[in-house]
């Protein structure tokens, strides 16, 4: 048997009502890449904050060994003095300050009141180098964008002597390209003897580049796969998931199409801040009942801000063209009159702009629809909690309580709850924006066939996400973004990854042309 550089052994952590692990144990070789897999609320996080002590030792029964030696870590920094260094989803940098400055931060160099400067930027530039990046460590943390920011904390954590990288979701807000750069640099730090643990749910990315899988299921360890024995077999992962075969990840709709709900007509939107820079482009698009309608492009395309104008032009400015709905031209000039309209939209950034984490699920739940449960503009508390539970069982969110906070749950439990409060909201029309992002393979599925359901009750769905078997999955109708402009239009049961790509390549290169 090898020698471990990790155990953890009969770990068990318990929130209030909540068991989030149950005699969990976990061993890491020296030198591996080790995924942790399962679905939203399964404890990977957990466990993970436990190890790097997010989660202090005296709040969890269990042992961690390093080399076969007892540690107990209360707080972070002593996790990082043995070398472990989780990188977590949110990323933690100040976008104010310099790349440098970030990468030190709390651990300056110099001496106590005195930081040296020549020294700090020439090493930030050596480990900048590293991990590929060509950027001055002087570079404004703003002025990247998120795949360069996730490099710039993997230089952060080699200054801090990392022996054991754990990264939580790192390429959930990345590109395929910027992914796939993510993933090859580890395989680097592999060869060089570094030892990591991947969280994701991203499963062909953990197949590629993990040397065992643990699968976490409801707080228990499942099983440990290793790639020397036997090839990784993704049903087989999903299986030990979610406790059950999903021989289609794509679940079968019988929805009748109707008559066009919603059109759009030469829409133009400037950016906010740039003048003269378009963020959409004499864009058409038309939208029927019961019909779900995928917007697939490059990150970077604009269709983030086409839907948030279309709502109430929240985005954008100096916004023009034509907007109908069931047939009548609206004008929408705020979110107030989109929601009067039967408009909805699901952001893609459920933490930053759809839900209040600190409040709880029946607040959010009713959030965009008050005047339902109140009566002379006073909240109904019983119909709230009524009407909130209802919602809490159509879409099967997990919880201990609707009166339990968001940011308790997991985050394809959150999704639900955004969706929740938007469904409860009675739209015609959904704007989904990358519905699914951060979930876990069974949650996904979920999220597949609420949509479904939606559209079989009539409901017309624009769904927009960076996951192109996603798209070609459930979508009726697909139009192809790039550069704010639509370059291809397709069925869904005729479109491919290729003939997409071939839209947003050709398009690209006429750009280039003089």
């Amino acid at each position: 048997m090898d020698t471990l550089l990790l155990e953890m052994q009969h770990i068990t952590k318990t929130f209030p009502g909540v068991r989030a692990l149950h005699d969990v144990n976990l061993q890491v070789r020296p030198g591996e890449i080790h995924a942790i897999v399962g679905e939203n609320g399964a404890g990977k996080s957990t466990l993970m904050n436990i190890l790097s002590g997010v989660y202090p030792a005296s709040t969890f029964d269990g042992e961690i060994l390093v080399h076969g030696k007892p540690c107990q870590f209360h707080t972070i920094k002593e996790s990082e003095e043995q070398g472990i260094v989780i990188i977590h989803q949110e990323l933690a940098l100040v976008p104010y300050l310099t790349i440098a400055e970030n990468m030190f931060l709390g651990n300056e160099q110099g001496r106590i009141f005195s930081i040296d400067w020549d020294k700090t930027y020439s090493r930030s530039d050596e480990l900048l180098a590293l991990v590929g990046l060509e950027e001055s460590s002087k570079t404004i943390i703003k002025d990247i964008g998120v795949g360069k920011q996730q490099l710039v904390e993997i230089a952060k954590a080699l200054a801090k002597n990392v022996k054991v990288l754990i990264l939580d979701e790192p390429t959930a807000s990345l590109n395929d390209t910027e992914a796939k750069k993510l993933l090859d640099l580890l395989l680097q730090f592999k060869e060089r003897g570094m030892t990591s643990i991947l969280i994701s749910h991203k499963l062909n990315e953990v197949s590629y580049i993990a040397d065992r899988i643990t699968v976490i299921r409801d707080g228990e360890v499942i099983t440990t796969m290793d790639k020397t024995e036997e090839a990784f077999d993704e049903n087989k992962i999903i299986k030990a998931m979610v406790g059950r075969n999903i021989s289609d990840r794509f679940p079968k709709r019988n929805a009748k199409i109707g008559q066009v709900s919603l059109e759009v007509e030469h829409w133009t939107a400037y950016h906010p801040l740039y003048e003269g820079k378009k963020v959409c482009e004499d864009i058409n698009l038309k939208l029927h009942k019961g019909e779900v309608v995928g917007i697939s492009g490059l990150m970077g395309a604009g269709r983030t801000e086409f839907a948030m104008s279309l709502f109430g032009k929240s985005y954008g400015r100096n916004i023009s063209g034509t907007l109908r709905i069931n047939g009548k031209e609206v004008q929408l000039n705020s979110v107030k009159s989109a929601i009067q309209n039967k408009l909805a939209y699901v952001t893609e950034d459920r933490k930053g702009n759809g839900l209040i984490l600190s409040k709880s699920i029946m607040q959010n739940t009713t959030l965009a629809k008050l005047d339902a449960i109140s009566k002379y503009q006073v909240i109904d508390p019983d119909l709230e909690l009524k009407v909130s539970k209802e919602m809490n069982e159509k879409l099967h969110t997990k919880c201990s309580s609707v009166l339990e906070d968001v940011n308790n749950l997991s985050g394809g439990n959150q999704q639900k709850v955004l969706l929740s409060k938007w469904i409860f909201a009675e739209p015609d029309i959904l704007l989904l924006d990358e519905p699914t992002r951060g979930i876990d393979v069974g949650a996904k599925y979920e999220i597949y066939c609420i949509i479904n359901q939606l559209a079989e009750e009539g409901k017309s769905i624009l769904f927009i996400s960076s996951e192109m078997p996603e798209i070609l999955g459930i979508c009726d109708r697909i139009y192809v973004l790039s550069e704010g402009k639509i370059v291809g239009e397709m069925l869904g049961s005729e479109a491919s990854q290729e003939k997409i790509m071939k839209c947003i390549v050709q398009n690209q290169k006429g750009d280039q042309l003089p």
